[in-house]
């Protein structure tokens, strides 16, 4: 990566560290759109490590006066990064401003793409590219408001928290809530730039996954005594689920009302997997579901109702149920001081939802307050030719840089 000195850093453009001693040469302070290349660039697909991304990210934001830390994964293979520059977070009232997203994207396979996904491409309005939308474009404009920003004029803290593994159900922002040891040094109010079309969003469901297992034993199928079919428990078991769906979705529990398109806990058979051969008893079959939660419920609560409903449903047959994701729902309180300047600065009269799960459920068990506000649109990501309208990736700045100096250059008056 280029690399170029600041004049007035020392000599020959270099910064001096705390001792006086020189260091790494200030990176080049690249423009927005530049940075975006370079972070479609990245193949930080959640099945790779995104340790070549985070390191960019690192390498570009080491400047003066800035602080980068890292939470590694369990493995070590994944970090997320926390960077911070301004004064210590006062733990009490926590002012200044957290912007956040995902370093990582899905897979980009589909063989629908008009060009390759890993290469930023301008066409017509748009910037296509996988993760341009969901979220690298937020990611790029939030690199560079800390990176130009004035130190000497912050009088709040200004932060960035970029997570891995978002894609495989926030499994970056858990990890965080779980084991970062002080989330009270950083300021309470936090804007996720996943893509909203630059609406405000207070509230979403959460995201449970359950892998269902059926076990039964392998015999030639010509002997079929000597065997026992794991597929067929499973079929009575997916024909009871298909009769909890219905019940879920004649239910209207609290805050039903915020989501007017899908009022419900929604339940989804996603994958059946059973089988070696058609001549074969199947020994094996695995089911897994998601359920999509409302605000007020938990993961735990319909854990126990599926199990209940499927232990009725089986009369004996052994089963076990294994939880493999948990992103909790979120709902941010309509009077903090995030909400209210989020939507005034996008001239909203109030705050919507969405459907889909994001970091801020794990966040906000740590006592942030989140606000959902980003570039581009959900309907494009996950897809093929994914892109962000040019324009409203532009109109961002000016919205990023409106909430950074009203709470971290701006007196607090609340």
């Amino acid at each position: 990566m280029e690399k170029l000195g600041r004049a007035g850093q020392g000599r020959n453009g270099l910064a001096h560290g705390p001792g006086g001693g020189q260091t790494s040469p200030v990176p080049l302070l690249l423009d927005d759109t530049e940075i975006l290349r370079r972070l479609v660039a990245f193949d930080s697909v959640s099945r790779n490590s995104n340790l070549p991304i985070a390191d960019f990210i690192a390498d570009y934001l080491d400047r003066p006066g800035v602080r980068v830390r890292r939470n590694p994964s369990a493995d070590a293979r994944k970090p997320n990064l926390i960077i911070h520059v301004g004064p210590e977070t006062d733990p009490y009232d926590r002012a200044g401003l957290v912007l956040s997203g995902h370093m990582d994207v899905v897979p980009a396979d589909e063989p629908q793409w008009e060009s390759d996904p890993f290469t930023l491409t301008d066409r017509g309005d748009a910037h296509y590219g996988r993760g341009t939308a969901d979220m690298k474009g937020f990611l790029a404009l939030a690199m560079n408001r800390l990176a130009t920003i004035d130190l000497n004029a912050l009088r709040h803290p200004l932060a960035l928290l970029f997570t891995y593994d978002e894609e495989l159900g926030t499994l970056g922002a858990e990890r965080f809530a779980k084991t970062w040891p002080a989330p009270e040094e950083l300021p309470r109010a936090v804007i996720i730039g996943e893509p909203t079309s630059l609406h405000a969003v207070r509230t979403h469901k959460g995201h449970l996954q359950m892998r269902l297992i059926f076990p039964g034993v392998s015999a030639h199928s010509g002997y079929p005594h000597l065997g026992r079919n794991a597929i067929e428990p499973a079929g009575r078991a997916i024909a009871s689920l298909t009769s909890l769906r219905h019940e879920l979705e004649a239910e209207r529990p609290d805050n039903a009302d915020l989501f007017p398109e899908v009022p419900f806990v929604a339940l989804n058979v996603g994958t059946i997997a059973g089988g070696s051969a058609v001549n074969v008893v199947p020994d094996q079959c695995v089911v897994q579901i998601g359920l999509r939660v409302l605000p007020g419920l938990t993961g735990s609560d319909l854990v126990a109702r599926v199990t209940s409903h499927l232990e009725t449903a089986m009369d004996g047959e052994a089963f076990s149920i294994e939880v493999i994701g948990d992103s909790p729902p979120f709902m941010l309180d309509r009077e903090s001081v995030i909400h209210h300047h989020g939507c005034e600065v996008v001239g909203q009269a109030d705050s919507g939802s969405v459907a889909f799960a994001t970091d801020a459920g794990w966040l906000q068990t740590v006592g942030f307050e989140c606000l959902i506000l980003g570039p581009g649109t959900i309907e494009v990501a996950h897809k093929p030719n994914e892109s962000i309208p040019i324009e409203e990736f532009r109109k961002t700045v000016d919205v990023l840089d409106r909430l950074v100096r009203r709470f971290c250059l701006e007196p607090r008056t609340e």
